[in-house]
């Protein structure tokens, strides 16, 4: 049948057709070639979908009921299982945002993916991972035990072993958190304490911080103790003292005083030879980093309980650090130093050479500082009354100004009665030797006078009010001395009644003492006349009196002839 068309048109026609058909043609091969593309990507699957809304996720919530919505964890738990590393980086960045974010803690059902993430085969999956779960045990956003009863310690402690100090760093990290607490430390034993050396010993500064840290988390328990120093922890913690790293220094000094407290492992601490470990913790005290200064003082204190130490100690030359302690401007550091030499000072042997070096000197002007803490002003009570108990120079006390400083420290409103106490006591001890007596008489302030009359008065420190009464008494009553009693007899007279009537027989005996020292000013002997003092002066007399002729009768007869 005739087209209708002329044969100009239908061939233009059949032109157009071929080279529609040949258009088509492409077109339908680049449509395909779009959706073969769209069929092999991951877009339009749910992994896919879920994963971008996790990452969006961070960008656009910080709302907590949002983070840990059903939806977050069922999104979560998806992308944590996947075999895609892509995947599952997601949901540990998820993990990272959520971790800087929380404030309360983690529900149990999110700790699932986490474990999931950290069994992950790709390692940036579980730095990431790792790093998220550091920050939600630093912030206590999760419950250090279910950690360990979810089996989370395996991988962990596998990261010991990647190589890379990130992930290195992490589980160390992980590691020293979970053993702060008591019931996980046993968890760690079997497995844990050999990688965690080694870590310790790593090139990589941070690797070996953290390592260092978290050995000394696990010295917090007796038995954990125990076991790494069976496992070999002493020599290493000891090497780590000469580390670069001023943070490693600490941690391992402040392990090595941990174990020095149990006396168990004296032995093997002091079992390196020559002397090493004493030599390291005397370099580390003359560090410029205090705390580290401080913290070795500590341990060396502790380990100075053997007199062993004590002597290398002293063969070692450990004056100049302990000097340099005693000059800072710290308290604390200064109470380190205070510590140790009141061990020292402990040990007869080593007086006279504390003494040579100056260290009543250092006392003294400690105690002249205004700034002096109760802890210093103990402490230096102490080595005063142990140094002079060997000392027989008394013109090297006097110039040491320990009679001024601890005059001063009488006079601090501060003090507890058990400072004062302790300051007093020494005070009374150091009025036995003449020399001090007569120095302390010419040289006491009426302020002072003052003090010791006030605390004599509070009997509610019967001990402290003795010892005040009794650095009264031994004043030499000179007349500038007694002009600075004069004012405080009424008072006095109070107190002496009051120890007069005391049952304790040391009381009566310094109450009597003292009357009749006084009577010899004809002040305190008017103001006695005819007192109620008095009264009871005669009374303790005679009962004194009494006794005294009742003894020889209750004696037996052979110590009643030596008597005589």
């Amino acid at each position: 049948m005739a087209s209708g068309f002329c044969d100009s048109c239908s061939r233009m026609l059949r032109e157009f057709a071929a080279r529609l058909r040949r258009l088509w043609g492409e077109f339908e091969h680049k449509i395909r070639e779009v959706f073969r593309e769209i069929v092999r990507c991951t877009c339009f699957t749910p992994e896919r979908r879920t994963a971008r809304d996790l990452s969006s996720l961070p960008l656009m919530c910080d709302d907590e009921t949002q983070l840990l919505s059903q939806g977050s964890l069922e999104a979560l738990s998806r992308v944590a299982a996947s075999q895609n590393a892509d995947l599952q980086m997601c949901a540990a960045m998820s993990y990272l945002h959520i971790s800087h974010h929380l404030t309360s803690p983690l529900p149990r059902a999110f700790m699932d993916p986490v474990m999931a993430l950290l069994l992950s085969t790709d390692l940036d999956v579980q730095k990431t991972i790792s790093l998220a779960l550091v920050n939600l045990l630093v912030k206590n956003n999760v419950c250090k035990e279910l950690v360990i009863e979810m089996g989370m310690l395996a991988p962990i402690l596998e990261l010991f072993q990647s190589g890379d100090p990130a992930a290195q760093c992490h589980s160390c990290a992980c590691v020293a958190l979970l053993a702060s607490s008591e019931s996980n430390r046993d968890a760690f034993l079997a497995d844990g304490i050999i990688p965690l050396l080694a870590l310790a010993k790593s090139y990589d500064p941070k690797v070996q911080q953290i390592a260092t840290w978290a050995l000394l988390h696990l010295t917090q328990s007796d038995w954990s103790t125990r076991i790494l120093c069976q496992a070999g922890a002493i020599p290493v913690l000891v090497l780590l003292l000469q580390s670069s790293d001023s943070e490693v220094q600490f941690y391992s000094c402040t392990a090595l005083c941990s174990i020095a407290t149990i006396q168990e492992h004296h032995p093997k601490l002091l079992s390196i030879g020559s002397h090493y470990l004493a030599k390291s913790l005397l370099t580390l005290m003359s560090s410029s980093v205090q705390k580290n200064s401080a913290q070795a003082c500590r341990c060396l204190q502790i380990l100075s309980k053997n007199v062993l130490v004590q002597e290398q100690l002293m063969e070692l030359n450990c004056v100049l650090p302990l000097k340099a302690l005693l000059k800072t401007s710290t308290p604390m550091w200064i109470e380190s130093a205070l510590t140790l030499l009141s061990t020292l000072s402990a040990h007869p042997p080593n007086n006279d050479i504390l003494v040579n070096e100056g260290f009543l000197e250092e006392i003294g002007l400690l105690l002249l500082n205004h700034r002096s803490t109760s802890v210093i002003i103990a402490h230096s009570c102490k080595i005063i009354t142990d140094l002079c108990g060997s000392c027989m120079d008394e013109k090297a006390v006097m110039e040491s100004l320990c009679l001024s400083g601890l005059l001063q420290a009488l006079l601090s409103p501060s003090l507890s009665d058990e400072t004062l106490l302790h300051v007093t006591s020494c005070l009374h001890h150091l009025m036995t030797w003449d020399l001090l007596r007569t120095e302390l008489s010419a040289t006491v302030t009426p302020e002072q006078v003052s003090r010791l009359v006030k605390l004599a008065e509070q009997m509610g420190s019967s001990q402290l009010a003795y010892n005040c009464a009794a650095i009264i008494s031994k004043f030499e009553m000179a007349e500038e001395f007694v002009q600075l009693l004069r004012p405080h007899y009424i008072t006095m007279s109070k107190y002496l009644l009051l120890f007069l009537k005391n049952e304790d027989v040391k009381f009566q005996q310094f109450g009597i003492d003292a009357i009749v020292k006084l009577k010899g000013d004809g002040d305190f002997a008017s103001l006695l006349a005819n007192s109620e003092l008095e009264v009871q002066f005669w009374k303790v007399h005679v009962q004194a009196e009494e006794t005294r002729q009742l003894l020889p009768m209750t004696l037996p007869s052979s110590l009643s002839s030596v008597n005589s």
